[in-house]
């Protein structure tokens, strides 16, 4: 199968950030508690901050983003600072004990500014750069080529990590060391990619009156739609996040190297799956077939809390990982699919902003349910409010299929 220069160079571009990412970013609890001694309230602000400032970064961000003559350019920079900004959590080991779990707090915070940044640039390029027709094989290819490389990144890493001692700083700052090597590699096959400078002049024209961060998206009805579904899933997905790492951590008391094997085959189900997807949604539509992977995410906490043997954990984040990557894959299609060409940096920054929103009270709400109801009920409230999540993508299925019969049906 061949593919154009800009398909290839996003391959090469999204397997060196995931290797970036992944060295550190899924041991960062592990590193907080274990080598900085990290507190409970630390640990829930390392998750909730981040989205708080991230939401801080969206609307400026939409309007500079607007303005730039490059979105390459603009992402390539913006990429930079963040995986910068990570490095330098490599030094936290070197300070004060009293305040080094404060650093981390605040630097992960802090990075999660450019961070949003990035994201939200490199969604609107890759929107122009890639045709819709192309966008479902691509985009199973790319998260494809990257999670095999996250399975690989990790399973290396937590072989490393378990090598020394779990107090041991110096583990984790070699791996940030090799991150950030890779994080050059990310942002210069970033650079490499080519813009349409026809496209783009276009765009510039359709969006002059966009200028500046416009609310008029709300009246567009798609992007309505794709908007309450995306945000009452992400809710409800996210709400579990701090909950299945306190379940692994204090009722199956997991260790680094069961923490990497969870991950490993979580990534494997989705390197497995990813294909079917896109295959799937060509089929029977992309909203229908992310009801059904909603749907799947749903049985997870359900699932998790039958048993605190790890073996059995591991294999209920096989299954996870099946849906996982329909979800990643779907709704980002889903994204592209409700925005329009010529204005989609200010659709997919109110979509950031709105989530930024929910990253911060989801995670919050979870904790809160847990401590109020145990684990158990928290676990189930979680399911259900996923089930109820991915419903709502059914429903908008349906009244697609309808509409478009009705006017197939009108048509002479």
């Amino acid at each position: 199968m061949s593919y154009t220069k800009n398909e290839k160079l996003s391959f090469y571009n999204g397997i060196a950030s995931t290797a970036s990412t992944n060295m550190v970013n899924g041991y960062i609890p592990l590193f907080a508690i274990s080598v900085l001694g990290a507190t409970n309230t630390q640990m829930g602000l390392i998750t909730s901050l981040p989205s708080i400032i991230g939401m801080l970064a969206v609307i400026p961000g939409a309007i500079l983003l607007n303005r730039v003559q490059s979105k390459k350019n603009f992402a390539a920079l913006s990429t930079l600072a963040t995986r910068f900004l990570f490095m330098l959590i490599l030094f936290i080991p070197f300070l004060s004990q009293t305040h080094a779990a404060w650093i981390l707090v605040i630097l992960i915070a802090l990075l999660n500014f450019p961070g949003s940044l990035s994201n939200l640039s490199w969604q609107s390029m890759i929107g122009d750069l890639i045709p819709s027709e192309r966008r479902g094989n691509f985009f199973s290819s790319r998260n494809r080529y990257n999670t095999i490389a996250a399975l690989a990144v990790t399973f290396l890493s937590g072989f490393f990590l378990n090598l020394f001692d779990k107090n041991d700083a110096y583990p984790y700052q070699i791996l940030i060391i090799l991150g950030f090597i890779f994080a050059i590699f990310e942002v210069w096959y970033l650079f490499k990619h080519k813009e349409d400078s026809t496209k783009k002049e276009n765009n510039e024209q359709a969006s002059e009156h966009s200028k500046k961060f416009s609310m008029e998206v709300f009246s567009y009805k798609p992007y309505v739609m794709f908007l309450i579904c995306a945000l009452l899933f992400n809710f409800a997905a996210q709400m579990g996040w701090s909950i299945f790492s306190i379940y692994h951590i204090k009722e199956a008391n997991a260790t680094a190297m069961w923490f990497s094997l969870f991950s490993v085959t979580n990534q494997l189900a989705q390197i497995i799956s990813i294909k079917w997807w896109a295959n799937a949604a060509d089929r029977w539509g992309n909203t229908m077939v992310l009801f059904v992977a909603a749907a799947g995410m749903a049985t997870a906490p359900v699932l998790t809390i039958l048993s605190a043997n790890l073996i059995y954990l591991t294999l209920i984040n096989l299954w996870i990982g099946l849906f996982v990557s329909g979800t990643n894959l779907l709704l980002f299609n889903q994204l592209l699919k409700a925005t329009p060409d010529a204005d989609r940096t200010n659709y997919i920054a109110n979509y950031t902003f709105l989530l930024a929103i929910v990253g911060f009270i989801a995670p919050q709400t979870g904790v809160y349910l847990l401590n109020l109801l145990g684990m158990n009920h928290a676990m189930t409230i979680v399911s259900a409010a996923r089930f109820i999540a991915a419903f709502s993508f059914l429903f908008v299925a349906i009244k697609i299929n309808k509409r478009q019969s009705v006017e197939a049906i009108q048509l002479p």
